[in-house]
């Protein structure tokens, strides 16, 4: 059954097509991805469906009482959400029914109606909408998204704008509509909160339309495609690596079609040529119009792909980089300690992914490799010969020249016409090499930034989200850029279908440690939900390497970069051991943990066989009080089972 139908949809913008006899129609419970390149029309078809934008042309039918909501990518500025007094109001005001309902059920019992027929239903609704474990759904959602019990209470003005986008999708999420339109919902997500979002997402019995670059996340939660490219909309079945294979096959079909095609236009040329020569001007004009009716094809079957060439590339030294006893983080405006490294070593054509949470230290890795950020304690030792080339996460500098064509000969020095050639690689054809560097967009100057890496002469990638801005056949285009040759390279990215093809190992950077993983990113998700924690490993990378890591002294200088490519070589100080429990004091904090682990796990029970009370059942008053203690202690007991962990982490040290 449909619930959503477009017919004959045309979208304009001023004198621009972006969507042409679009019919498309989503069945109840259908989930389906939204792929195509950047600017195609993909966020306005969403804002189409949802009925945000009404389309020039053709007709958009909803089912009667179809509830739709859609998390655009502007969500962070919600005035309903901003106003909550907190996380958990914001995101519980998502399920307006269901607290609505509560409230309703309270009123009659408080005035003596809950025999009523009226008390019925609505307990009825509400035991369907699952009710009684609203607020429990609430804390776990903003804890699957980034948000620790303790930051529950926060208003949720005080958050940055990514975190309000977080709070955002957990409200949808509890709100749980009939059809739920996401618009880059994995951006400002780390790995942890990403995989909860798909299960979330996987578990959900309404229709999904999800428009992402993120491939291992389409993935995870689709089994329909649709592909918004040259204005229309095509469906393909499958998840994304389905897709992927029937556009391949699509463009290898085109690709020969194109071949054809050229065969064509050259026939046409030649009998142009022939009837003028003969004066026979209406054949001539007959053969013209045939090939302007090809030429305009052929353009766009040959123009759609984006090329990143590998060239002027160094082997460089053997062992690269060299990272041992440091201490990272920013002494301004006050002294934070981010993570500690005992030892990290970097050989040539190494291909590493740093991972971790948001926050966790990860761009503050790579800039103090890269040498814009000077360690507070220890070095980094990068060997002579070693020709790094950095791109940073936020790209607001380093690209010089008014135009296009200007940045990329500022940065290297090309002819114009070899210039021209490179930059069409990457989609800057024709008078797009003129355009101003200061207007372009972020997937544009991605685009550009990568141009101009392509053509250093480094031995060595820096690259801080890579994939920000780019649309899939570049971020494709990219990892084939990465795979060529022996490049070394240090790459932080949550795109994790790069990471898993690109990277051979990684470098975890997570509870305040910088450890090594010796395989790829599925290996390490795996041995993650087998246990493995970056303090256990941290404390046996100290056990072989002989000695814990010592408070280390005064850090090296580092100068910042002027340009894309920073050098530099730094050596490893000595410090003071840090200060650590005593024994005495692990045994006792272990046992009040032990306790308190106990005492909650003890009242979860409790509670648990309370709901089976059929006095206490029968009172929503009564539900509503046991369910809300049940989530608190649900997640002190999570809380305190964490901190456990942490001890055991401390004690093995």
């Amino acid at each position: 059954m449909s619930v959503v139908t477009l017919r004959g949809v045309r979208r304009e913008i001023g004198a621009t097509v972006i969507l042409d006899e679009v019919a498309l129609s989503v069945a109840a419970g259908e989930r389906i991805g939204l792929v195509g390149p950047n600017g195609a029309g993909k966020t306005t078809l969403l804002k189409i469906v949802a009925g945000i934008e009404r389309p020039d042309h053709g007709e958009v039918h909803h089912a009667r009482g179809l509830r739709i909501r859609l998390l655009a990518q502007e969500s962070a500025h919600d005035p309903e959400l901003l106003r909550a007094a907190s996380l958990t109001e914001a995101v519980i005001g998502g399920a307006a029914e269901t607290v609505s309902l509560a409230a309703a059920l309270r009123e009659m019992e408080l005035a003596g109606r809950a025999d009523s027929v009226e008390y019925a239903e609505a307990r009825g609704r509400f035991d369907a909408l699952d009710g009684y474990a609203l607020e429990e759904r609430v804390g776990a959602a903003l804890r699957g998204l980034g948000f620790p019990t303790a930051r529950h209470a926060e208003p949720p003005s005080r958050l940055s704008g990514g975190e309000q986008t977080r709070v955002a999708l957990a409200r949808l999420v509890i709100a749980d509509p009939d059809v739920l339109l996401l618009d880059e919902p994995t951006n400002h997500l780390d790995v942890e909160a990403i995989e909860w979002l798909e299960g979330a997402l996987r578990a959900r019995s309404g229709a999904l339309i999800v428009a992402s670059h993120d491939r291992a996340f389409l993935d995870a939660v689709i089994d329909r495609v649709w592909e918004v490219r040259s204005h229309h909309v095509t469906r393909f079945r499958g998840n994304y690596s389905a897709y992927a294979r029937q556009r391949l096959a699509v463009d290898e079909g085109a690709e020969r079609d194109a071949d054809r095609r050229e065969k064509a236009i050259a026939r046409e040329r030649e009998l142009i040529q022939t009837y003028r020569s003969h004066r026979k001007y209406a054949k001539m004009h007959e053969h013209e119009r045939r090939l302007a009716a090809i030429e305009p094809v052929l353009r766009e079957a040959r123009g759609a792909s984006l090329s990143i060439a590998a060239e002027g590339a160094g082997r460089g030294p053997a062992e690269p980089l060299r990272v041992s006893e440091t201490l990272i983080g920013y002494r301004e405006p006050s002294r934070v300690e981010i993570a500690r490294i005992r030892r990290l070593v970097l050989h040539r054509g190494d291909r590493i992914g740093i991972v971790g949470p948001n926050g966790a230290g990860k761009s503050t890795l790579l800039k103090t490799i890269a040498g814009l950020l000077p360690p507070l304690a220890g070095g980094v030792e990068m060997a002579t010969g070693v020709v790094p080339g950095y791109l940073a996460q936020i790209r607001a500098a380093g690209l010089h020249g008014a135009t296009v064509l200007d940045a990329l000969r500022s940065a290297v020095p090309v002819e114009p016409g070899e210039a021209r050639a490179h930059l069409a690689k990457f989609l800057f054809r024709g008078d797009a090499v003129g355009r101003e560097v200061a207007v372009l967009s972020g997937g544009e100057r991605s685009r550009l930034e990568l141009a101009i890496l392509g053509l250093m002469p480094t031995n060595l990638l820096l690259l801080d989200e890579p994939t920000n801005h780019l649309d899939i056949d570049a971020c494709e285009s990219l990892e084939r850029f990465l795979l060529e040759g022996e490049r070394t390279l240090l790459v932080v990215s949550h795109d994790r279908r790069m990471l898993e093809r690109v990277c051979t190992s990684l470098w975890v950077v997570d509870g305040g440690v910088v450890v090594p993983f010796d395989g790829g990113y599925a290996a390490w998700r795996e041995a993650v939900a087998a246990g493995w924690n970056s303090a256990a490993s941290d404390a046996i990378h100290a056990t072989q390497l002989g000695a814990p890591l010592a408070r280390l002294g005064t850090p090296v200088d580092h100068a910042p970069p002027t340009s894309l490519i920073t050098q530099r070589s730094k050596t490893v100080g000595d410090s003071p051991k840090p200060k650590r429990l005593s024994k005495e004091q692990l045994r006792r904090r272990r046992a009040a943990i032990e306790a308190d682990l106990e005492r909650h796990g003890l009242r979860k029970g409790q509670l648990e066989l309370a709901l089976l009370d059929p006095l206490i059942v029968s009172s929503y008053t009564e539900v509503a009080k046991v369910t809300s203690e049940l989530a608190d202690v649900t997640a002190a007991l999570q809380q305190a089972e964490e901190e456990w962990l942490r001890l055991e982490g401390e004690a093995v040290k």
